[in-house]
């Protein structure tokens, strides 16, 4: 998808989507929430993947968003047992 596409798509004026896209991709300025959660329904992302600091982080995150509801609860008894009591 085109940056003026997702632009567009998220709500954005069609004249300055693919600027103001490209402004958020590269970091010049930041969209405000209401536009970042448009744009990651439109990716099919949970929000929160937009503000990942690392690669890895938003790996994570989006396999989790994306995974099935037993692998949830697996991952979710995992992490309960390393939580200190």
């Amino acid at each position: 998808m085109t940056q003026r596409a997702l632009g567009v798509a998220a709500g954005l004026d069609e004249a300055v989507a693919s600027a103001r896209m490209n402004r958020y991709e590269v970091g010049v300025h930041e969209p405000d929430y209401g536009t970042a959660l448009r744009v990651a329904q439109k990716l099919d992302v949970p929000v929160a993947y937009l503000y990942c600091d690392s690669d890895s982080l938003a790996d994570l995150l989006l396999a989790l968003y994306r995974a099935e509801p037993s692998v949830l609860s697996e991952v979710r008894r995992v992490l309960d047992r390393t939580q200190p009591r």
